[in-house]
């Protein structure tokens, strides 16, 4: 059982801008800081998490096969299919038909998909096999309980 993303189709990101205000540039996550006057700034999200956006697509995770790399059930990734792949990204892979998303392994002329949880196996094609690399993971995005 592998960490299969939903729904079946990827969702393409539009030309639409998603700008939301930023207070300061940091917040500390160790002891709390006095508090300054904080400067409202706009960020673009799609500026910030988007590199190419005619090949950038979103995707939701379902499984938990990667989250020693912190990507868990329910998580967005931001996926750019203009990058390519080397060994170590998180790429978005077909597998028999199949998305998934794993770590790239690359060595020696061995190509396989390698889970971030000890209990998942390692993906390594067997005869006659294809795993095509569709895409290179550069963002995931969480939500929190509210």
């Amino acid at each position: 059982m592998y960490s299969v993303l939903q729904p079946n189709q990827p969702v393409p990101l539009s030309d639409a801008n998603l700008i939301l205000p930023m207070a300061g540039d940091k917040v500390r996550a160790g002891f709390p800081s006095p508090a300054e006057d904080f400067a409202v700034n706009r960020v673009d999200l799609t500026q910030e998490l988007v590199t190419h956006p005619q090949a950038t697509f979103l995707l939701r995770v379902s499984g938990d096969s990667m989250r020693d790399a912190g990507i868990f059930d329910g998580d967005t990734l931001v996926v750019d299919k203009a990058v390519k792949p080397r060994h170590g990204h998180i790429v978005v892979a077909v597998v028999d038909g199949e998305f998934t998303v794993k770590q790239l392994y690359q060595r020696a002329g061995r190509v396989k998909l390698r889970a971030a949880n000890p209990t998942f196996p390692d993906i390594t094609p067997k005869e006659g096999q294809t795993i095509q690399v569709w895409g290179v993971v550069t963002s995931c995005i969480k939500r929190f309980p509210v």
